[in-house]
């Protein structure tokens, strides 16, 4: 071998492998079949598996993330006022209704707290109150506080008209409500005892205002009433709403389940509280009107009756009373043709009453005085017919002053022929004066439902209107018109328009009186003078009808009527209208006093019987509360009758 050959590596011999001990197999059992030799199982690759998961989740993430950006960012203004639609709760905040008070700032009509009761129907069920007669459980605890009938009551929470939702009792006072909760403590505490099971625990109230009339019937047809929608129905609840109302608030707060978020904030604007009314009324005054009024309805048996009062110097109304009336409080059971002002709506021909304006037309247009001579005789033959007084009479030789005393309607026909020197001119005059002294068109209150009466033109007065309107019948009044006939001659021919309220106290505390009533001249100051001497002379002669109005120290002008009435219903006379008006002191005028009642179907109808007792009563209590001085001197008496002789 040279030395330049390469080494060779010589493999080494390899090595035996390590004998397996092998078992020896076990022969096969006799009649077993062979087993088929084992196949191997080879698992398939999880990549795809992991990629299509992967882009799954991939897909569900980035819908998820769109979506994400889509509300928070894109739609984030939408969805937030959406949410906010259900989770802020706007309530109104109802105004305070203004108060009414008569011309001494004693409340007639205010407004005060109250509550209505309601429940949520599911806590009733058995499931949740955990009894089966939640609901009579419940009503027995509540019917004796709320004054509702207990069954009445449960069926309410069994049978609900909302599923979440029902009342239980409209505007019950704070102290039914403290009552109800001293209830549900005490099952709260027993059912924390494990003694019981709390009924009320759905029972809730919700605030509310409530209009209180705190001398119940007094004055409720001049104030009306309030509706369960909390606006007037009628009065001066209805025409001076807008004015008592107010203005409402809101709140908006924040909810969840229906309870107030505290920490959430709020938003409120402030309600406008309403403006509140003084009025002409005095409390006293009209308390004596109405309760004699009313005595006398009753006594009689009358449809009904009205009684007013006014200031003759400033035209204030002192009091309107009606009879039967009704409790603004409670209208349960009242009649909606007994909710209005009779006073002002009700139209009927007065009577002789109104004589005095035929009187004031005769005077005042110089065409006879109070010693002008009338001869009255039994029957006054006029367009085919005989008129007659209210009775049977020989020949009368009366004065002017003993028409009016007397209460002749041939007298009174008499006189007011001579008006014109033709039935129509006359015609033509009266219409005049009575149209100036109020009738026939508003009485200036502009009260709801008021009735101007009836007088039609002269140009269309029947044949028997021409003779029958001078001494009271076939034309209408109310019974303030009626009044303010006797105001006007008191206020020394000068007529007031009518006011019922007497100034305004705003939201500011700020008191504003009303404006200055309208005047206007009806008559010249020495006719009204006349014509309250001539007044006095029906109460004072002996031959007077208005004897029964006599008031000791004092002068009483004043005027009794009785008239056919019209029936409402069927157009036709049936029954009379008495009635008596008047003022006084007839020497310095303050008070003027009428009375009008409405079919008197017991005793007589007769105004000197029926209204005469009426008028002394109120006007002997509205001179003294108004502390009017006595009159200083008798009447100067005016002759009534003459001697055909001289």
């Amino acid at each position: 071998m040279s030395p330049q050959e390469p080494r060779r590596r010589v493999p080494r011999p390899s090595r035996p492998a390590p004998a397996r001990e092998r078992r020896p197999r076990r022969p096969p059992r006799a009649g077993a079949p062979a087993k088929a030799p084992a196949r191997k199982v080879r698992l398939g690759s999880p990549r795809p598996r992991l990629r299509l998961i992967s882009v799954g989740l991939t897909l569900v993430l980035l819908a998820f993330v769109v979506r994400l950006l889509q509300v928070q960012a894109v739609d984030a203004a939408a969805y937030a006022e959406k949410a906010n639609v259900n989770r802020y709760q706007t309530v109104k905040v109802a105004a305070e209704r203004g108060t009414v008070t008569d011309r001494k700032g004693r409340d007639l009509a205010t407004t005060v707290d109250a509550y209505d009761i309601t429940a949520d129907p599911f806590y009733f069920l058995p499931e949740q109150a955990g009894v089966a007669d939640a609901p009579a459980q419940a009503a027995a605890l509540l019917a004796p506080v709320l004054g509702v009938d207990r069954e009445e009551l449960a069926d309410r929470l069994a049978d609900p008209p909302a599923p979440r939702y029902v009342q239980l009792a409209r505007q019950r006072s704070p102290q039914a409500w403290r009552q109800i909760q001293d209830l549900k403590r005490a099952l709260a505490d027993k059912e924390a005892k494990g003694e019981g099971t709390n009924v009320l625990a759905g029972v809730y109230a919700e605030p509310r205002s409530k209009r209180v009339y705190p001398n119940r019937e007094l004055a409720a047809g001049v104030l009306g009433f309030v509706k369960s929608d909390g606006t007037g129905g009628g009065g001066l609840e209805a025409q001076m709403e807008k004015q008592l109302a107010g203005r409402d608030g809101r709140i908006t707060y924040a909810q969840s389940a229906g309870r107030r978020v505290p920490t959430a904030g709020s938003e409120e604007q402030a309600a406008t509280p309403g403006t509140g009314l003084e009025l002409t009324l005095d409390r006293d005054i009209q308390w004596a009107a109405q309760r004699a009024i009313g005595d006398q309805v009753a006594k009689s048996k009358a449809d009904n009756g009205y009684v007013v009062v006014q200031d003759t110097r400033t035209g204030e109304i002192l009091a309107l009373a009606n009879a039967p009336g009704y409790d603004p409080n409670d209208l349960t059971g009242v009649g909606a043709g007994s909710l209005g002002n009779p006073a002002l709506q009700d139209a009927y021909e007065p009577g002789s009453t109104a004589k005095l304006v035929t009187m004031a037309a005769v005077l005042d247009q110089g065409v006879a005085t109070p010693d002008t001579k009338v001869t009255v005789p039994n029957r006054l033959p006029r367009a085919g017919r005989a008129f007659a007084d209210d009775h049977d009479h020989p020949t009368y030789h009366l004065t002017l002053t003993g028409v009016l005393a007397k209460s002749s309607n041939i007298g009174t026909m008499l006189a007011a022929e001579r008006l014109g020197k033709t039935q129509g001119h006359s015609n033509r005059v009266l219409h005049r004066y009575l149209t100036d002294f109020g009738i026939g068109r508003p009485t200036g209150l502009g009260f709801p439902g008021e009735t101007r009466g009836i007088l039609a033109q002269p140009g269309d007065w029947n044949s028997a209107q021409q003779h029958t309107i001078p001494f009271g019948q076939g034309f209408s009044v109310n019974a303030v018109q009626a009044a303010s006939v006797y105001s006007t001659i008191a206020g020394g021919g000068e007529r007031v328009t009518p006011t019922l309220v007497r100034g305004t106290t705003g939201p500011d505390g700020r008191y504003a009186a009303a404006p200055e009533p309208a005047r206007e001249r009806v008559v010249s100051k020495e006719t009204a003078r006349t014509l309250t001497r001539m007044l006095q002379a029906v109460v004072d002669d002996e031959q007077g009808t208005g004897q029964k109005a006599q008031i000791p120290g004092y002068r009483v002008a004043g005027k009794t009527g009785t008239s056919n009435r019209v029936d409402p219903q069927t157009g036709r006379y049936k029954g009379y209208t008495a009635s008596f008006a008047g003022f006084a002191p007839a020497d310095k005028p303050r008070v003027t006093v009428y009375c009008a009642v409405q079919n008197p179907k017991r005793g007589s109808y007769f105004g000197s019987e029926v209204c005469g007792p009426v008028f002394k009563q109120v006007m002997k209590f509205s001179l003294k509360t108004l502390q009017a001085a006595p009159s200083g001197a008798k009447a100067p008496g005016l002759p009534t009758t003459f001697d055909p002789g001289d």
